[in-house]
């Protein structure tokens, strides 16, 4: 029985796909885009937080933790889950650099009312500005190098190449908003703040550091939306609320779903544009 046990574990590893390159783990899909694009061949990404997945309320999975256990970089954004994940995921692998991706980033708080350096809850969905993740990009860039520098130059014509695709993503969002008179747009969860900050927006979110709005909130959140005109609630394919189909029918409105965690980060972000210049019309 042994040897057939032996036998099995052998074809097992054998059947195993090799690893193609470093092992680096993301958070989120977007990022996952960002270090393969970067690190081409020369790395084995896995993301965290899978489609369809909100990294608010994600547990790893024990094949995840499994894997994190040989993994050799881990890049952090400042989701939820990485709060009370990390100090576990450093246990199994304390020797796993981590790179902290928030680096050098002039950090949002969620409320728009707070103040970022009075212990407000930050915002992490950095990425949806693209000229952040392009600085993002540098990070990962210079950690590439520092740990594959026979490398450095093919990360270097990489992050060059993935740079000028960002500023030209940049500059197509500008022209699609150019002209809009009306610049603000409710959402349920405030994932969109960076985008808004750097096309000159204002976001309007009904959830606030993870809690639904009470009645009141509801309230003056309606009668806002109703006052400026909007009329679309924009939703994430991982909610589910029933919150937001209030809302939207109460301000008259409909349920529209925008994804600021899309695989496809490019198509996801001329999406969220072209839906505010629809939202708009």
């Amino acid at each position: 029985m042994s040897g057939l046990k032996n036998i099995l574990l052998l074809m097992l590893i054998c059947s195993s796909p090799a690893m193609a390159g470093l092992s680096v783990f993301v958070s989120v899909l977007p990022h996952k885009m960002l270090v393969e694009q970067i690190g081409g061949k020369h790395v084995d990404v896995s993301v965290m937080v899978g489609k369809g997945f909100n990294p608010a309320t994600y547990q790893p999975t024990p094949r995840q933790l499994a894997q994190l256990a040989n993994a050799e970089l881990y890049l952090r954004t400042g989701v939820p889950f990485e709060d009370s994940w990390l100090p576990r995921i450093r246990s199994v692998n304390p020797r796993m650099p981590v790179l902290d991706l928030r680096e050098g980033v002039e950090l949002m708080p969620v409320d728009r009312h707070a103040h970022a350096d009075h212990g407000a809850v930050l915002d992490p969905h950095i990425w949806t500005d693209p000229l952040l993740l392009e600085h993002q990009a540098a990070l990962v860039r210079d950690l590439l190098q520092r740990r594959l520098p026979e490398y450095a130059d093919e990360f270097a014509a990489n992050y060059q190449r993935l740079s000028h695709q960002l500023q030209d993503l940049d500059q197509e969002i500008r022209r699609m908003l150019d002209g809009v008179a009306q610049r603000r747009f409710l959402v349920f969860h405030p994932a969109w703040g960076y985008f808004a900050r750097r096309y000159g927006w204002l976001q309007l979110a009904a959830e606030h550091e993870g809690k639904e709005p009470n009645a009141r909130e509801l309230a003056l959140l309606i009668e806002q939306a109703m006052q400026q005109g909007i009329r679309k609630v924009i939703i994430q394919p991982q909610n589910n609320s029933k919150t937001a189909r209030t809302l939207a029918q109460a301000i008259r409105g409909t349920l529209v779903v925008a994804d600021p965690l899309a695989e496809d980060y490019f198509s996801g972000l001329r999406d969220f544009a072209r839906l505010l210049g629809e939202s708009s019309d």
